[in-house]
Order: C-alpha cells, then sequence, then structure tokens
C-alpha cells in the first residue's frame, strides 16, 4: 500500500462514499473504486460494507483508518519540517574545532546565531589531527584546521590569517624593549606547548637558522596553561596572536615584536569536496563570508586556489 491510496481510502471515509470521494479527489468514481479494491487485494481484506451505500467500514477498514489517518498525518509533519529546514526555521550543524581554532569561531557563531537563530550548532572539541577523519566519517559536517589535509578528498577555504606572537609577564626586563632579535633569546625560557605542530616546527627551525638555542625547560598541554604560566612570570613564550587577545588587552601579557619572526598560521575552514551540505552548513558558509567582508583581515575567505 502506498500514501495516495490510504489518502483515497480516507475520502471515501469522510465523504461517506465513493461518488463523494470522487469529486473531492477530482477523479472519476471508478478511478476510485478502483484504487480501493486494489487496496482491499493488497491487505486480503474488505474495507467497506458491500451492502451499505454510506462507506460502512468492516472491522479491517476501522483498523485500517486510524493508521491511514497517522500516516498522513506524519507526511504532513515531515513535509512542514523540511520547509522550515529549506528556510532555516529548524536545522542542525556540527563543527569540530580544537581549542585554539574555537577562538575564530566564537565571533562568527555569535553572528551566525543571530542570523539564524532556530539552527542548533554544536561545536565539537577535536584534536586538530583528528577532524580530517571527523568529517570523512561525517562524524562532524565541517572543521576548522590550521593545516591544509592531504589529498583532494576536501573543499579548503582560508578563513583567518595568524601571526605567531612573542609574549612576555609585564615585569620581564624585554617587556620594555619595543623590539629582539631571534639571537636576542638564546638566553631566554621558553614555555612550550608539548604537542606536535606546524607551530612547534617552524619555531625549531627559526632558532636553528639563526644559530640560536632554543631553551624549552616545561612544555605544557594546553595553549591555556601556557598564557597563565608566562604570566605568573615563568618564562617567556610564541603563541598564536588570536590566543593571546585578551591577555594583552587586560596587560596580563605583553607582545615583544621580534624583527626574525614571520610566521603566520592559517585557519583553514574544510569540508568533503562531493558533500551535499546541510541548508545549515550553507547557511553557515554564507556567514563566514560576509563575516569576512565586513571585519576585513584578518578575517578572509579564499578558497584554496588563491590561497
Amino acid at each position: 500500500m502506498d500514501l495516495a491510496q490510504l489518502e483515497t481510502f480516507l475520502a471515501v471515509v469522510e465523504e461517506r462514499g465513493f461518488s463523494r470521494a470522487a469529486v473531492r479527489l477530482r477523479r472519476t468514481q471508478p478511478a476510485v473504486s478502483h484504487v480501493i479494491r486494489r487496496l482491499e487485494d493488497e491487505i486480503g481484506e474488505p474495507l467497506f460494507e458491500r451492502s451499505s451505500r454510506d462507506g460502512t467500514l468492516t472491522a479491517a477498514g476501522t483498523l485500517l483508518c486510524d493508521y491511514a489517518r497517522r500516516l498522513l498525518k506524519l507526511r504532513g509533519e515531515a513535509s512542514s519540517a523540511l520547509e522550515e529546514l529549506r528556510s532555516l526555521e529548524r536545522g542542525h550543524l556540527q563543527l569540530a574545532a580544537n581549542e585554539y581554532t574555537c577562538l575564530y569561531l566564537l565571533p562568527v557563531l555569535d553572528e551566525f546565531r543571530r542570523r539564524s537563530p532556530h539552527i542548533s550548532v554544536v561545536a565539537q572539541r577535536s584534536l586538530a589531527s583528528r577532524i580530517p577523519d571527523q568529517i570523512l566519517d561525517r562524524s562532524v559536517e565541517m572543521g576548522i584546521v590550521t593545516f591544509a589535509p592531504e589529498g583532494d578528498h576536501f573543499v579548503k577555504i582560508a578563513v583567518y590569517t595568524d601571526p605567531v606572537v612573542f609574549v612576555v609577564n609585564p615585569k620581564h626586563p624585554l617587556a620594555r624593549e619595543k623590539e629582539v632579535a631571534i639571537r636576542d633569546l638564546g638566553a631566554e625560557s621558553f614555555i612550550a606547548h608539548n604537542v606536535v605542530s606546524p607551530l612547534r616546527r617552524g619555531v625549531i627551525d627559526l632558532f636553528a637558522k639563526h644559530k640560536t638555542p632554543l631553551n624549552m625547560h616545561v612544555e605544557l598541554p594546553s595553549l591555556e596553561a601556557i598564557k597563565r604560566f608566562v604570566a605568573m612570570g615563568n618564562g617567556v613564550a610564541f603563541a598564536p596572536g588570536l590566543s593571546v587577545q585578551d591577555e594583552l588587552k587586560r596587560g596580563d601579557l605583553v607582545q615583544v615584536h621580534v624583527t626574525d619572526l614571520e610566521i603566520d598560521r592559517q585557519l583553514l575552514l574544510i569540508h568533503r569536496r562531493h558533500a551535499t551540505l546541510s541548508h545549515a552548513a550553507l547557511a553557515f558558509l554564507k556567514t563566514v563570508q560576509s563575516f569576512a567582508k565586513e571585519r576585513g583581515t584578518p578575517f578572509q575567505y579564499l578558497p584554496a586556489t588563491e590561497v
């Protein structure tokens, strides 16, 4: 049986006759009778008392009537839900980000929530190295990463350029300096992130290039821990500029310009190349693009071919 048959069946029940049901459905009476006969053949039971002219139901017809109404109601609810999805009156968006890239997401999500308040958003915290796999296995729809995943499985959009900065405690002797060189930092005690990353490798290569010792005496598991430890007066650190904005504003940390330091972190928004993105995801991409246009540098919206 299908929903069209059930719709015809209910029309006969509600109009209490085949001829009136035919008028309602804008079909001929023989066509309506044919549909009912096919439905009865499929069920294996008569649905209407043949001796009655007012559409009196048999026991099987009474039972089917309740289910038919529920099924057609569900069809209506499904149609309404899909329309709400298209009009962004409902929807669900799942993103993946790590501790650092989530900082980029916050102002963008704030704007997205203003534009699409009915869409629920889940930003899942993940290791950056795992985000591409989560997208491929459809655990999340999009992710923010600081490296370009290998292969041609992803659409990659550059959304933010973040310079790496050198920060110290306000009482540190270097806090009074306008700028320093890499070679001036050979005696400093660096608080480092113990996760292998392009940033860590870049800093190590930079010090090696300038033949300067890099003393990483303390390694901590998160950027938040590094910032707090340096603010307490323990050593110095390199950190993504985005991650220390609040501390610099409050005066908990001081940024000192390093003449030889030119390391930028490029944040990429990625999703599966051949995915059919949800309406929520498409709306989020529009927000990212317009947000970058309104705010300007360091926000951006550049497809991978332009990066």
